[in-house]
């Protein structure tokens, strides 16, 4: 098949950003990969190197360093939406004062907003004007940045409210390392991605307490219970958790070096507390944001999410490490599969 050869533009350089606009050159495409630090840029135009978050790693020629956003939009279709969660409506906005035609806006962050409880692309929509915005595209799973930058092999899941444009980024960043699949449940999509990020926390601390392999493994399967509990009372897909954005993304945050969330969780089990953890990192935890805004969902769509709670109560509110596993370990008695007979039948509602 053919290659349409696109100028994209992909918005935030730090890790993940990088390593698809690195997919993406070797696709052919030529990327503007924008970024708010102009000595970084600099360092991706003369040296083609990102060395505070990639390094090690040659980038391809077709990717030039923006510091300037407006210029990085100029002209361009597409955009690849790579920035924390929390910078979301801040660049949006940016974008809104200059941006003339509409855009198709892939999104590859993983979140959901505190208070508001919106899922990333309603909070696109919510800020984008209709008339600058063709259309919302989430792309996730099991990928981190460090092994795509190698070209390792890894599978993705892209969606969208139209498959037609969900398909049409499949094919910008399909290629032979980087497989990617369609998914029309956008709902469960965002969902999984966004909280496995907090199962990667309490995976984390139960390492740092030395909990070993039968917590990480109890703490990984009831937490997709959890997320899928939430997730179909919200709309989604069962079927989409047993797939790369749930089980899939799941594992790879929980049991890999490579995740910030489970380093992060990994410091708070063996002692440190959430700011000294949140300094030392020196990157955006998403998990941590993920927390409160699943704790909130969890209590406006009245979804029974334990290991959620018990995260909540160590990040917010102080709770000992070792003292909140050990009050999920004597939780009252139940049957395992209670839960799935609940998304069953939450699932034949909708």
């Amino acid at each position: 098949m053919e290659r349409k050869l696109e100028d994209v533009t992909v918005v935030g350089a730090g890790s993940w950003g990088t390593a698809l606009a690195l997919v993406l050159a070797d696709n052919g495409h030529r990327v503007r990969l924008w970024g708010h630090n102009p000595t970084q840029i600099e360092e991706i135009n003369q040296y083609h190197t990102n060395k505070k978050y990639l390094p090690g790693i040659e980038l391809p020629q077709l990717i030039e360093g923006y510091s300037d956003l407006k210029a990085s939009l100029m002209g361009i279709d597409t955009v690849i939406l790579a920035v924390p969660t929390k910078a979301i409506r801040e660049v949006l906005r940016n974008m809104q004062e200059f941006q003339k035609e509409p855009l198709t806006i892939v999104h590859v962050s993983k979140g959901i907003e505190p208070d508001t409880l919106l899922r990333i692309s309603e909070m696109i929509e919510q800020e984008m004007p209709a008339t600058l915005l063709n259309d919302v595209v989430v792309l996730s799973g099991p990928s981190h940045a460090e092994e795509v930058s190698l070209r390792h092999p890894t599978t993705v899941t892209v969606s969208s409210k139209n498959m037609e444009a969900a398909e049409r980024i499949q094919d910008l960043f399909l290629n032979q390392n980087f497989r990617v699949y369609t998914n029309p449940d956008l709902i469960g999509v965002e969902i999984g991605g966004a909280l496995k990020n907090i199962i990667a926390l309490a995976a984390g601390i139960s390492d740092g307490l030395g909990y070993g392999d039968n917590a990480k493994a109890a703490l990984i399967t009831r937490g997709l219970a959890e997320i899928a509990r939430l997730g179909v009372k919200m709309g989604a897909s069962p079927l989409t958790f047993s797939g790369l954005t749930g089980i899939g993304d799941l594992i790879v945050t929980c049991t890999s070096v490579h995740s910030r969330n489970w380093r992060a969780g990994n410091m708070l089990g063996k002692g440190d507390n959430l700011q000294e953890v949140l300094d030392q990192m020196g990157m955006v935890v998403e998990g941590v944001r993920t927390t409160k805004a699943a704790y909130q969902l969890a209590e406006k769509y009245d979804v029974k999410m334990p290991i959620t709670c018990a995260l909540n109560n160590i990040l917010f509110h102080g709770v000992n490490p070792k003292d909140a596993v050990d009050e999920l370990m004597t939780r009252r008695k139940t049957h395992e599969n209670e839960d799935l007979a609940n998304i069953l039948s939450l699932d034949s509602t909708n």
